[in-house]
């Protein structure tokens, strides 16, 4: 797959990107910049109201995982069954789905290791849709977009608006930024 942007000064960013003989080319409009970044800062501030809230209120996953998905058809019951009765999975999910919540909510919101964080909350989300599975309405829920916008956030290198990211890619390291020196790193941070 060949993904590139380019800028144009009358008509904004050319985003274009082939997989196999299929090309898909678009224009951005030159307000762009400010919806992916109100994306950027409404999902991480979602994310990390939720997390303060079970940080706060007391989190225990155990009855989630062991029933929510053996009521409604989920292909992944089984494992969400052994999950939740699987006591160090569950001591473990009691830590990591509150305070990664506030973590992946402030990275995303300051725009620090954006990407990486982003992709942790689309994870975070598959894992919520299976939990949550009902398609009394059609396969497409709020926790199928919020990956959604998990991954727009991503895709859009957001932490590059406004974000610590930018400043992070441009410390030089050697004479040289950082995100040239080490290129790798453009798949965490953005």
């Amino acid at each position: 797959m060949v993904t590139s942007m380019s800028d144009t000064q009358t008509s904004g960013t050319v985003f274009r990107s082939s997989l196999g003989s299929i090309t898909l080319e678009g224009r951005a409009h030159h307000l762009s910049a400010w919806f992916v970044l109100a994306l950027r800062l409404v999902i991480g501030f979602a994310f990390l109201y939720s997390g303060v809230e079970k940080v706060l209120g007391g989190f225990g996953a155990q009855g989630y995982l062991v029933n929510a998905a053996g009521q409604n058809g989920n292909p992944l019951e089984g494992m969400f069954l052994w999950m939740g009765q699987t006591q160090w999975f569950v001591d473990f999910v009691n830590v990591a789905v509150p305070w990664g919540e506030v973590a992946i909510g402030l990275g995303i919101i300051v725009g620090l290791l954006t990407r990486l964080a982003a992709l942790f909350g689309a994870l975070m989300m598959l894992l919520f849709y299976f939990g949550n599975w009902d398609l009394a309405h059609g396969p497409i829920n709020s926790d199928f977009m919020y990956m959604l916008v998990f991954l727009s956030v991503a895709a859009f290198g957001a932490g590059r608006i406004l974000g610590l990211d930018d400043y992070i890619e441009q410390y030089e390291v050697g004479g040289r930024p950082l995100i040239e020196k080490y290129p790798h790193l453009r798949y965490i941070l953005g």
